[in-house]
């Protein structure tokens, strides 16, 4: 019996080795023919490729046409057509046909009209989001979608675009194919050697890809942090599979990996620790200590409207005048990811990054965090938030919990009317007239405090420019007879009606600012004032801006000598936002140009008002001063020299100074570290057990 089953086994083998015999000298006899008289053997080629087509025409209309859809997303948002990320599109659409050839004839057609439909959906989806976030969705994401409802004119007005439809033209002609050649498609019965062929076909395709990634490819591909480099290099099929892998990861994180993150993060913040620890104190330190702090969130407001003026109108004239009356920031990124302004609100508390699956806010709000409300209650503060918003929006009213505020001042604490609403919700002007009396009876307590009030109507889509008051935009002149010529510029832009509501939010300002010091509130008040984040608009607006062409009314020729560049680098360092600290009877009138992110403002205020976290990631900026780096959950940085692009590996210089290769790559390893440790502090909730760690130490030690 072994005897028999051993010569079995060595017949396979030999019948093994002489199929492998025999296809490579099929291959050697092929390139001969091809090489004696190449014309016939292509016709040959294409003979055959016809001939599948034909046998097997919707298979093969179903691969080009979703594969086609994957190279139009790639084109139509990042601008990328090339080979690799075609190949795994290709690789990934060939395997899901595959199985066509398994299913029974009457239910084939089904079969892949259903896949068609879902994977150009999932085109369409990502192409509408790209246009609002310039990066992919996630299937994280879906949680959040509870939320569209409150923004819904924003999603529809500025994101929805003709191009988001180029995706159905593939179907509407696989569509219309099936349904007009549906009597005389070939549709046998259920073939498995087809199916072997086919799934031959994906190896072949998948060996060929996975031999041109590299290793800091598949490095990237496995953190999924660059949504935008892992498209360019993998394909959109290949980055959605990956997604929802590392979507279901948070929810099993207790089974893989713990161990290893948490002694990561031990090492990580112990070293950070002893660093601060380290230092000696700055100019600034403990001279705000016992203040009370009023955050301002200030909705959208970015930092090129500071000093901009129209018709010798200032934009924003409250705003500079804080600017100037106090310590500004010119050069402050808000580092959001996908959460936008809770993703503000989180970073500016704990000195995190926003998670890379879903948002803090909504997937991770039950994690522990040590926080600027939990750390100055510490001090004998009492913590608030208010805003005249739906309390469930971002999921706000639980999160805060998390956050350690102790009251959260909502649309229910508002008296809201038709009358005194403005884009989503409650005007600014009421919303702050109407906070004035809380703050007065918080004020008048014998505990210092620290709150945030969020601003609202300087949220997109900026179109209720009826409500925002008269600022005109459009460009006056006198011709060469001295009559008045007006031309139309910024008048009906987007970007002109983002600039009138920021107006109107800075007019709000200055009246809130001007009850503050009538009520005495700024007395013992300092005034920490941010932009959550830029305002979301497309490059185009700004180039519009810079080069405007007003006898066409138009923009200008890019070979004009009088074309300014704005380039994509440009248009992210355009995204800086304000930071502002003021205090009425300490006047640092300062503008300071150090690189600085949201998550610098927790460190370097308690640095002033003389508390720590040993879990921040961020800096005292008054320490680090130029050698500062700002982070963004991409993997992108800026530091006061580059602004770089891990998605190209690319840069934009920021200076004349020369920039070696260990610059690059020691900046690049940091980000990648800091990434993976805060996004592992988050998923992990590594903050709760090293504290419960440390406190059974402590019992311990005590015994």
């Amino acid at each position: 019996m072994k005897k028999n089953l051993k010569k079995r086994k060595n017949n396979k083998k030999l019948d093994l080795k002489s199929k492998f015999s025999s296809f490579g000298k099929a291959i050697k006899d092929y390139f001969l023919e091809f090489k004696k008289d190449p014309k016939k053997e292509l016709h040959k080629v294409f003979k055959e490729l016809k001939k599948i087509f034909k046998e097997n025409s919707i298979f093969c209309l179903f691969v080009i046409c979703t594969t086609l859809n994957a190279s139009f997303l790639r084109w139509v948002t990042i601008h990328a057509f090339s080979l690799k990320p075609f190949l795994a599109d290709l690789t990934f659409v060939i395997f899901i046909g595959s199985f066509s050839f398994l299913v029974r004839p009457k239910r084939r057609i089904a079969y892949f009209v259903f896949f068609h439909l879902f994977l150009t959906l999932i085109c369409f989806i990502h192409s509408i989001y790209f246009t609002f976030y310039s990066s992919f969705a996630s299937v994280s994401l879906l949680s959040t979608s509870r939320f569209l409802g409150d923004v819904g004119d924003a999603v529809t007005e500025n994101v929805f675009q003709i191009k988001d439809m180029i995706y159905w033209f593939p179907t509407a002609y696989f569509i219309g194919y099936l349904i007009r050649y549906r009597k005389s498609l070939h549709m046998e019965a259920q073939n498995r050697k087809k199916f072997t062929a086919s799934l031959s076909a994906t190896l072949i395709c998948l060996i060929v890809f996975c031999l041109s990634v590299t290793g800091v490819e598949w490095s990237r591909f496995a953190k999924q942090w660059n949504r935008v480099y892992i498209v360019r290099s993998f394909g959109l099929y290949t980055y959605q599979a990956n997604d929802i892998v590392q979507s279901v990861k948070p929810k099993i994180n207790s089974l893989f990996g713990y161990d290893k993150a948490f002694k990561e993060f031990k090492e990580y913040f112990e070293k950070r620790d002893n660093e601060n620890k380290s230092k000696s104190k700055n100019e600034y330190s403990g001279i705000y200590e016992g203040k009370n702090i009023l955050s301002i969130h200030a909705e959208s407001m970015m930092s090129f409207l500071i000093d901009l003026k129209f018709n010798d109108q200032e934009v924003t004239p409250n705003l500079n005048k804080l600017a100037h009356s106090g310590m500004y920031f010119n050069n402050f990124y808000a580092q959001v990811s996908v959460g936008t302004s809770s993703d503000s609100e989180f970073t500016l508390n704990t000195s995190l990054m926003p998670s890379n699956s879903g948002t803090v806010f909504v997937s991770y709000f039950n994690r522990t965090y040590e926080t600027m409300p939990k750390l100055l209650k510490e001090k004998g503060y009492t913590t608030f938030s208010m805003h005249a918003n739906n309390k469930t929006f971002w999921n706000r009213n639980v999160m805060y919990e998390s956050l350690g505020y102790d009251r959260f001042y909502n649309k229910e604490d508002y008296e809201i009317t038709d009358d005194n609403i403005i884009g989503l919700g409650l005007s600014d002007e009421e919303f702050f007239r109407q906070s004035i009396p809380y703050l007065k009876e918080l004020n008048e307590k014998d505990k210092p405090f620290y709150g945030t009030v969020i601003m609202l109507s300087n949220h997109t889509p900026f179109s209720e420019v009826d409500k925002y008051g008269e600022f005109d935009l459009s460009i006056h002149e006198k011709n060469e007879k001295g009559e008045e010529v007006t031309y139309p510029y910024l008048e009906g832009t987007k970007l002109g009606n983002y600039i009138k509501s920021a107006h109107y939010a800075d007019k709000a300002l200055g009246e809130f600012l001007d009850s503050l010091e009538k009520e005495g509130i700024l007395d013992n008040t300092v005034i920490v004032l941010y932009g959550d984040h830029d305002n979301r608009l497309s490059k185009k607006e700004y180039i519009r801006m810079r080069n405007y062409d007003k006898e066409n009314d138009a923009i200008l020729d890019e070979e004009d000598e009088r074309y300014q560049l704005f380039d994509e680098y440009d248009y992210e360092i355009n995204r800086r936002v304000p930071f502002i600290i003021y205090d009425k009877n300490n006047p640092i009138k300062q503008t300071y140009s150090y690189t600085m992110g949201m998550y610098d403002v927790l460190p370097t205020l308690g640095n002033m008002f003389g508390f720590y976290n040993k879990y921040a990631l961020g800096h005292d900026i008054f320490d680090i001063k130029n050698d500062n780096i700002v982070p963004f959950s991409t993997g992108n940085w800026v530091t006061n020299k580059i602004y770089y692009n891990s998605q190209k590996g690319e840069y934009k210089a920021l200076t004349d100074e020369a920039i070696d290769t260990d610059y690059i790559k020691n900046r690049n390893d940091y980000v990648s570290e800091l990434l993976e440790i805060s996004n592992n502090t988050i998923v992990f909730d590594l903050i709760n057990h090293d504290k419960a760690n440390s406190n059974a130490y402590s019992s311990e030690v005590k015994e």
